[in-house]
C-alpha cells in the first residue's frame, strides 16, 4: 500500500506550491483592488489509480475557492467523505471502504478509499485488463475507464552526471539516472516514471511523461532527473539528483492514452504558472460529469542501482 502515500503526497506538496505563489502573488500588489466575483461552483476531484499487483485507491476531494485562505484547516475540510465507490474489471465488483490516516500534524488527517481488506481473495491490477470507477457522490454520478497497458522492459539504468545547463562544477559529484530501452513496432505506447531514493517514497519526475510519437520502434536512450516534492525549495542543481552511495528504484509504468493526456497538461500547467508568456492550457480529466482529476492504470516494471 506504500504507492498510496507517496503518490498522494506528491499530489498534495503540488498543490499547496501552487497557492503559496497565488497568496504571495496577491499580497504582494502595491494597491489594493478590490473585485466582486460570484462563487464558483465546487467540483468533485479524483486521484485514483490501480496498479500492476496492488489494489486500487482513490483520493476524493472537493475544489477549493481560488481566493480562499489555504491552510492545513481548508486541505482537511476539502476530503469528501462517506462516497460510494466501486470499481470493476467486468468479472468481479468490489466497494472501496474509506480509511483515515493521522499526519501528526494538530490532530488532522488524510483520507482515501480503497479495498476492504477483511474480503479476499484481493482485488489487484493485472495488465491488459480494464478497470472502471464509479462513484456516487452529493446525488451525483461520476465514472471513468482506465487500462493497465503491458509494460516495456528497460534493457538497462545506469547513472550519469546530468546534461548541461545543470552547472556541473558547482555540484561535481552529482547523478542521474539513463535508461536504454526499444520502443515497441506499435504507435501510441505512454509511459509515466516515478523514483525512490533511499528510504523516501516514489514520487514522478517533473516532466514525468512520453509518448512514442518520435521514438516509435527504435532504440532510445534519454535521461531522468530524479523525482521530487513539488514544494521543495532549492534549485535544479540541488533538487532531481542523487549521489555516490544512493539506492535508486526507478518505476517504470506504462500508461493509457487518456491517462497521458492527464499527466502531461497537468504538468505543463504547473511548470508554466505565473509565466505571462505561456500558452494557455485546460487540464484534461478523464472522469465524466464534470468532474477532475484522473483515473490511472499503471502497468509497472522496477529496476534498482545503487549510484558509483
Amino acid at each position: 500500500m506504500s504507492n498510496i502515500f507517496s503518490k498522494s503526497n506528491t499530489r498534495w506538496s503540488a498543490f499547496i506550491a501552487f497557492f503559496v505563489i497565488v497568496i504571495f502573488t496577491l499580497t504582494s500588489c502595491e494597491k489594493e483592488v478590490k473585485i466582486n466575483l460570484p462563487p464558483s461552483e465546487q467540483k468533485v476531484v479524483v486521484d485514483g489509480a490501480i496498479e500492476t499487483g496492488l489494489p486500487p485507491y482513490v483520493i476524493l476531494t472537493s475544489t477549493i475557492s481560488y481566493f480562499s485562505t489555504i491552510d492545513i484547516n481548508t486541505l482537511q475540510n476539502s476530503f469528501l467523505h462517506d462516497a460510494v465507490i466501486t470499481v470493476s474489471d467486468g468479472n468481479r465488483t468490489i466497494n472501496l471502504k474509506e480509511y483515515s490516516i493521522d499526519t501528526g500534524v494538530n490532530g488532522n488527517k488524510f483520507y482515501f478509499y480503497s479495498i476492504d481488506t477483511s474480503v479476499k481473495p484481493y482485488f489487484i491490477g493485472q495488465v491488459e485488463k480494464q478497470y472502471k470507477l464509479h462513484i456516487e457522490y452529493g446525488g451525483k454520478t461520476y465514472e471513468a475507464y482506465t487500462k493497465i497497458p503491458t509494460p516495456t522492459s528497460l534493457d538497462s539504468v545506469t547513472s550519469v552526471q546530468p546534461d548541461p545547463p545543470f552547472d556541473r562544477e558547482k555540484n561535481p559529484t552529482a547523478r542521474q539516472i539513463r535508461i536504454f530501452f526499444k520502443d515497441p513496432d506499435t504507435t501510441g505506447n505512454f509511459v509515466r516514471y516515478f523514483t525512490k531514493k533511499n528510504s523516501e517514497p516514489y514520487f514522478p519526475g517533473v516532466n514525468s511523461v512520453y509518448n512514442d510519437d518520435i521514438i516509435n520502434g527504435i532504440a532510445f536512450q534519454t535521461t531522468l532527473e530524479l523525482g521530487y516534492p513539488r514544494s521543495s525549495s532549492g534549485g535544479r542543481d540541488s533538487l532531481g539528483v542523487c549521489y555516490p552511495g544512493d539506492t535508486v528504484t526507478l518505476k517504470w509504468c506504462a500508461i493509457d492514452r487518456h491517462v497521458y493526456d492527464f499527466w502531461s497538461t497537468y504538468e505543463f500547467s504547473l511548470t508554466t504558472v505565473g509565466n505571462p508568456f505561456s500558452s494557455p492550457i485546460q487540464v484534461k480529466s478523464n472522469i465524466n460529469n464534470g468532474a477532475l482529476g484522473v483515473w490511472s492504470g499503471y502497468g509497472s516494471v522496477y529496476k534498482t542501482l545503487i549510484i558509483e
